[in-house]
């Protein structure tokens, strides 16, 4: 049996895409809605990981460099897709050692999201 930890997480930012022939060529911003996923065995205590350590890695790695920021000092292409292949990067770096980082979700939108799975 496979077990994961999920946790949700929001932050919001600004970005625009001057090659996008519609309206994401101005600037504009979101509440980007982030869901992330570690898997693993059970511990001793019944848990494959603490959701307090995976909260503070999240927040250590995504929430504070991306939340209130405009994305293209960040990145020259800030897509969704590409935001979001920056994030399992920085995740899946600095994860607990027995820990997968499973899948991630990034909505840009109530209606819009990229998904990530190794």
């Amino acid at each position: 049996m496979r077990t994961s930890v999920i946790r949700s997480f929001t932050f919001d930012a600004a970005h625009q895409l001057p090659w996008h022939p519609g309206k994401c060529r101005q600037l504009h911003g979101h509440t980007y809605r982030l869901e992330v996923a570690y898997e693993g065995p059970l511990g001793d205590h019944g848990i494959v990981w603490d959701f307090a350590a995976l909260d503070e890695l999240v927040r250590r790695e995504v929430i504070d460099r991306f939340d209130h920021r405009y994305l293209n000092d960040l990145m020259p292409n800030p897509t969704a897709e590409l935001l979001a292949a920056d994030i399992w990067k920085r995740l899946e770096a600095d994860g607990p050692p027995a820990l997968r980082l499973s899948y991630l979700k990034l909505w840009e939108t109530p209606d819009s999201a990229v998904e990530l799975r190794p």
